[in-house]
């Protein structure tokens, strides 16, 4: 198929993946209300076109925390992407290093830190949960330390898993033991693609940086029961002094939806946060995105960086989320679509096209850099 778009990679990928995995990235908590408003209330944001601007010379560099960037955006955090395409997470990395932008790898990444460091020629950005287990976040962020990485991105939304109907209806969820690992195989054999380049050659499939904690159990069922049991629900303020013991670079708060969290985060001293309700995958019916994020951004000003991520689907959207205020955009399933399509290509591709349609969008609202980008451009 042709692929000119997100859209298109999405459709791609879900021919590619077996189906547990197409809809475990796909799908979101409950009715799926908050995943499907992220999109569509960012994508019906509509833009002021203006003319006869000058617009022969667009910049779309920036900076964030002391990087140079040559797009406003980072590749988010996506658990076991890695499965999407063979040792994913560093094919990721390289397409990321090649377009100039940061690439995050997560806690839950099939890929380990160390693989990927191999595997990158630049600094990258680590996320990290709070694990009941603070001798292994501790030993965690020594790695991350040691790989080098640049920023920490530390998801503060997860106290507790959300439920993912979708997942229950694949059998990556609620199916454990002989029969989920069956139905599994069997969808995975209904796409010999992959079940070749990923499923055999893409071993060991040791969930990397949880594979020391889960003792030699790699199944996925195995790796659920793990976060559903150490994941920490105490988790409050407080911890950031720990985390801040351990990691003396940028500390990215992601997870915020309300400007009151944002102001705490700004007083504790984060470098930056992310308005962001994890994709859709967590409390279904809170605000999209579009919605939380121009509030958030005036109650903390300049006080700290303040990125997004939510329903970005195209290059539009990026130009939508910065008008709003967001001073940075994480891609989350646009590029975890795009490296199950086409691998480290795909990813390229993808982030050549939200580059091209960035630049038709900011020729087409009169905005020369990302600096010129704010609420202005929306006709609101």
């Amino acid at each position: 198929m042709i692929i000119a778009s997100v859209t298109d990679f999405r459709e791609a990928a879900r021919r590619r993946l077996p189906r547990f995995l197409f809809e475990y990235m796909d799908g979101g908590s409950y009715a799926e209300v908050t995943l499907r408003r992220n999109v569509e209330e960012l994508s019906a944001l509509p833009l002021r076109q203006r003319v006869l601007r000058d617009v022969s010379r667009l910049d779309l560099s920036t900076e964030l925390f002391g990087q140079k960037l040559s797009l406003p955006v980072a590749l988010a955090p996506i658990g076991l992407a890695g499965l999407n395409a063979r040792r994913g997470e560093c094919q990721a990395v390289r397409a990321a290093e090649k377009a100039g932008i940061p690439f995050t790898l997560s806690t839950v990444s099939a890929c380990p830190l160390d693989e990927v460091a191999r595997a990158a020629n630049k600094p990258f950005w680590f996320q990290l949960y709070m694990i009941r287990d603070r001798a292994f976040m501790k030993d965690l962020l020594a790695q991350a330390v040691a790989a080098n990485c640049s920023a920490l991105v530390f998801t503060v939304d997860m106290p507790v898993p959300g439920s993912r109907y979708r997942d229950y209806h694949t059998g990556l969820a609620g199916s454990g033991g002989m029969k989920g690992a069956l139905w599994r195989l069997g969808q995975a054999m209904l796409r010999p693609e992959w079940a070749w380049d990923v499923g055999l050659l893409g071993r060991p499939h040791a969930l990397g940086n949880v594979a020391p904690v889960l003792k030699g159990r790699t199944g996925i069922e195995d790796f659920f029961a793990w976060m559903r049991d150490n994941f920490d629900p105490s988790i409050s303020w407080r911890d950031l002094d720990f985390i801040r013991s351990e990691w003396k670079g940028p500390l990215i708060i992601k997870g915020l939806l309300d400007p009151e969290d944002a102001k705490e985060a700004a007083a504790l001293g984060a470098d930056g946060i992310v308005v962001s309700n994890h994709g859709g995958r967590q409390l279904d019916g809170v605000l999209s995105t579009a919605k939380a994020l121009p509030p958030i951004v005036e109650a903390v000003g300049d006080r700290l960086t303040v990125l997004a991520d939510g329903g970005v689907r195209s290059g539009l959207d990026v130009v939508r989320m910065l008008a709003l205020g967001a001073k940075g955009v994480l891609l989350g399933r646009a590029w975890a679509y795009a490296l199950a399509a086409q691998g480290e290509a795909g990813v390229t591709k993808m982030l050549r096209i939200i580059e091209a349609e960035m630049r038709v969008a900011m020729a087409l609202t009169g905005t020369r850099s990302i600096a010129e980008i704010n609420k202005i451009i929306l006709n609101q």
